[in-house]
């Protein structure tokens, strides 16, 4: 089939802490995940005319011909998802992230590709559990239409997006009969911070087994929020350094892609009471190693594992 052009609101959702979940009870999430899809996302993709265009595990593109209709069904889906939860402890819910984009596509053998279906991806990863993130293009067509207010997240940089995009996260605003938009920050944007910039990776899970993701995932997440409170260091968010999970990436790659001058990868293997973590700082014009280390303790001393590596990343960076 010849490829075709063709203007489109394209919503993308995934399930925030998958990994978690899966890691916690598979079997159970995964049942759990089927019953929403049959009961909830299915029904109200069709009642809005939306077309899903491909599935991963935890999640789903779908195809809509009216950008009303996609912040309807993204709506409906978050309450009740919502309603639901309500039922359910902390530990075992079910949240999805959704980002919904207008734009040009391009369609082949019913997969769609192209800027439009791109930035959506990107929005969702920035989208809140349980919440919905859109581009101005999708507040602009839908303003005075929908009952929902719209938060002005300012322009963003994207990954692999040539051009800033401005951001909206939306919120149900019962009562209202139209739409509202905080007005939009004129102001110039400020200059980059004069501190070096960097990035944490996820570490990789080097026990091969998939349950212990999570504590990889954990491990990484913390020392992102340890790095954060340096003074001395501007670090990315965990959002877009963790796009780069389960993927052999070049460190002058994610440098280039993130505006970066530092990258901490590392791995963890857990066996028992016992943890071994390893971590390097590596400066990514010269791909040359700044630190590295490894760390065999108890599992009781993670803390104080993520402390050392703090203290060194924060130590080597700055002049």
């Amino acid at each position: 089939m010849n490829p075709s052009r063709r203007l489109a609101a394209i919503l993308a959702a995934d399930v925030a802490g998958y990994s978690r979940l899966m890691g916690a009870d598979e079997e159970g999430t995964l049942n759990r995940l089927r019953s929403i899809r049959a009961d909830v996302i299915d029904p109200k993709i069709s009642e809005h005319h939306g077309r899903i265009v491909k599935t991963t595990g935890d999640g789903l593109l779908v195809e809509f011909t009216s950008v009303v209709d996609a912040l309807r069904c993204a709506s409906e889906i978050q309450t009740a998802m919502a309603e639901g939860n309500a039922k359910i402890t902390a530990d075992k819910r079910i949240e999805f992230r959704i980002g919904i984009n207008v734009g040009d596509i391009v369609v082949e053998d019913g997969d769609i590709f192209g800027d439009g279906v791109n930035v959506a991806a990107r929005l969702e990863t920035l989208a809140e559990p349980g919440g919905i993130c859109v581009s101005a293009r999708v507040q602009e067509d839908a303003a005075g239409k929908v009952d929902l207010t719209f938060e002005d997240l300012g322009e963003q940089n994207l990954k692999n997006i040539a051009r800033p995009i401005r951001l909206y996260r939306v919120r149900a605003d019962a009562g209202r009969t139209h739409t509202i938009a905080r007005p939009v920050d004129v102001r110039p944007a400020l200059p980059l911070p004069d501190k070096p910039f960097i990035a944490v990776l996820p570490f990789a899970n080097m026990s091969g087994d998939p349950e212990q993701e999570y504590f990889a995932d954990g491990i990484a997440e913390d020392i992102i929020t340890l790095l954060s409170k340096s003074r001395g260091l501007f670090v990315i968010a965990r959002n877009s350094a963790f796009t780069y999970r389960g993927r052999a990436v070049n460190v002058k790659t994610v440098a280039r892609e993130l505006g970066v001058r530092y990258v901490l990868e590392g791995s963890t293997r857990k066996a028992g009471n016992r943890v071994r973590v390893t971590a390097q700082l590596i400066e990514a014009a010269t791909g040359g190693h700044l630190w590295a280390d490894r760390y065999d303790r108890d599992l009781a001393d993670i803390f104080a594992v993520q402390d050392e590596i703090t203290a060194s990343v924060s130590r080597d960076p700055c002049p």
